[in-house]
């Protein structure tokens, strides 16, 4: 082949948005300015990076949390019955499935930091529209614009932390993740105690703002952090942008670590997976390689689901109101404070005890309270509302419920995100991913749209069959999922093989 021809296939392997020479000026002028004495640990080069595309997850929090603390409202101005608000609930799953379909290729073509940036406009524009809502149309067009930047969001920021991570830090990085969603969904339960729904609407953005960048804050000094943080390495790699990716790795290690190791690994995995197949199609799903992992990822995010933490966080006012609590919306935010806590918890201990071990945890204790809430809610059926007997079985309901969000908190809330970041194919991560996480939304948005009818039709009866859900969710930890704690991504793909 002559150098005329192979260069033209480079070029063609290269994605659509070129950004390397960004990162490659960015490291030279830190160097310039001084600053490279500061990110020379890779531990504080990483956790800046982190922490900036911590931003998406917190507006995909505070899109959960934003139903809870409205409903009363929305429903009185806009005149909506029961069935209306669900759907309104419900579509910004519908939108983030959407979102999801699209989110692999996005993440392959433009790469993982141009994937938060186009999900920042129409998360923006969704708030918008919701603020302004006279009737269902604009609410629900809202809704399910903002949905569609969620969806981006929960398939990219995971993968991109995964990828950017060292081995012996990725589970605590890659919990900061959900760590980010549960603040979300704090400040919209917080916010909502004290701000009217328009004006909530409105304050669900500013986060998006930051990350869209361009003409919009220019002049504020958060853009320079996002425009300089290096796109994730393997990405680099695989679309064969060679000088960009080490220079993106250096960078994430620090300029003086010596990373010719983890260059040569990600290398070799890169050219055996191009190796293997260098399309990918549906019908490679099949081989062991892939399917298992696949099913691994897709079960835990569909269970995730299904053991019903979103019918909780989106109508827990409403379940607080049907336990007798008197001050509903304050109580659901204290949930929020607790799961922020509980998460925080999950993040330091995930690169300690490992994954298996709190997933197993975190199952069976959301078995246990659902259990109790269940019993609670059927028992009250049986005494007067005037008795102490049924005050009691509503501070058992409140207690099981805030017990179930802690334990969810500790491993089924932040470890299928990152199992699913880490145990997927390169080769086939954008198209695995966007059908994890399409399944993820899928049930999500089937569990948002019925938790109230379910609630309103029998309360023991939701949270029992919530239960069966958690407690089949501890045998298929146990039979299937690998432990993944203190293995590099690369010897992950090698696991499956």
């Amino acid at each position: 082949m002559s150098d005329t021809e192979e260069a033209r296939n480079n070029d063609l392997r290269r994605p659509f948005i070129h950004t390397g020479s960004w990162y490659r000026m960015g490291s030279r002028q830190s160097s310039m300015m001084g600053s490279s004495q500061v990110i020379r640990d890779s531990s504080i080069s990483v956790l800046a990076c982190v922490l900036i595309v911590a931003l998406g997850p917190i507006q995909f929090g505070f899109t959960c949390g934003y139903s809870s603390p409205t409903q009363a409202a929305i429903t009185k101005d806009l005149g909506l019955t029961v069935s209306e608000y669900s759907v309104f609930g419900s579509l910004s799953n519908v939108g983030a499935m959407v979102g999801a379909i699209a989110s692999g290729q996005i993440a392959e073509y433009i790469g993982r930091k141009g994937s938060l940036m186009i999900a920042a406009i129409p998360n923006i524009i969704g708030w918008l529209c919701i603020s302004f809502a006279k009737d269902t149309s604009f609410l629900y067009m809202g809704r399910l614009l903002e949905g569609f930047g969620v969806g981006i969001i929960s398939y990219t920021v995971p993968v991109y932390i995964a990828e950017i991570a060292p081995q012996n830090m990725r589970g605590g990085l890659g919990s900061v993740n959900q760590l980010s969603v549960t603040i979300g969904i704090m400040l919209a339960y917080l916010l909502g105690l004290f701000v009217p729904w328009r004006i909530l609407a409105v304050l669900g953005k500013p986060e998006t703002i930051f990350l869209i960048n361009d003409s919009l804050t220019c002049s504020n000094h958060f853009f320079c952090c996002l425009f300089f943080i290096p796109e994730s390495p393997r990405w680099l790699a695989k679309m064969g942008m060679t000088d960009d990716f080490e220079t993106s790795l250096q960078v994430l290690r620090g300029f003086e670590t010596d990373i010719t190791v983890e260059v040569n690994e990600i290398k070799r995995s890169v050219a055996s997976s191009t190796k293997r197949s260098s399309t990918v199609r549906f019908v490679d799903l099949k081989r062991r390689r892939y399917y298992f992992p696949l099913m691994v990822g897709i079960g835990l995010l569909v269970l995730q689901q299904l053991g019903g933490i979103n019918g909780v966080l989106f109508y827990s006012s409403t379940i607080f109101e049907s336990a007798g609590v008197t001050s509903s919306n304050a109580a659901t935010f204290g949930v929020g404070a607790i799961q922020v806590v509980a998460t925080a918890i999950s993040t330091w201990l995930v690169d300690k005890a490992g994954r298996r071990l709190l997933l197993t945890i975190s199952s069976v204790g959301m078995t246990i309270s659902l259990v109790i809430v269940a019993a609670a809610f059927y028992l009250k059926g049986f005494v007067s509302h005037d008795s102490d007997m049924y005050s009691m079985l509503s501070i058992l309901s409140v207690v099981g419920v805030v017990a179930m969000v802690v334990s969810f908190s500790l491993g089924m809330g932040p470890i299928p995100w990152l199992i699913m970041s880490e145990i997927l194919p390169v080769n086939i991560k954008g198209l695995a991913g966007s059908i994890a996480t399409l399944a993820n939304w899928f049930f999500s948005w089937l569990i948002t749209m019925t938790a109230n009818l379910l609630l309103a039709w029998s309360s023991g009866g939701t949270f029992t069959l919530y239960a069966v859900v958690c407690a089949f969710t501890v045998v298929f930890v146990t039979l299937w999922v690998p432990e993944t704690k203190g293995k590099t991504l690369e010897e992950l793909q090698a696991l499956f093989r």
